[in-house]
């Protein structure tokens, strides 16, 4: 099956490779979606991403919740996956583990305190 540019105006712009019809009986088609996609492979470009957005964007954040209060970032939930540097000198080490951005402390990926 194919899939289409989920963009409202993707099939408003005007290149050739929108157009589809005989000659004199063109007009301008929702494009298919190739290799390069954006949005999780649902547009065909930025601009088309950019104008579904403007579109239905406060509805969708809406409906999936608003964020009402900051989010905190503190010790606890401060844990990042971040490559190990120094993997490649001793492939013992695992190759990623998490880092605590306050306290910039290392402990292996998953959170074993090893």
């Amino acid at each position: 099956m194919k899939k289409y540019c989920q963009g409202t105006k993707c099939h408003t712009y005007d290149t050739s490779d929108r157009k589809r019809g005989t000659k004199g009986n063109k007009v301008n088609q929702t494009r298919t979606l190739s290799t390069y996609t954006y949005g999780n492979g649902n547009f065909c470009t930025l601009g088309c991403q950019n104008d579904w957005w403007e579109t239905h964007g406060t509805r969708v954040v809406e409906y999936v919740g608003r964020v009402n209060e900051p989010l905190i970032l503190t010790e606890d939930n401060g844990w990042r996956k971040k490559y190990n540097q120094n993997y490649w000198d001793n492939n013992a080490l695992p190759q990623f583990v998490e880092v605590n951005m306050f306290t910039n402390a290392e402990r292996p990926l998953g959170g074993n305190d090893e």
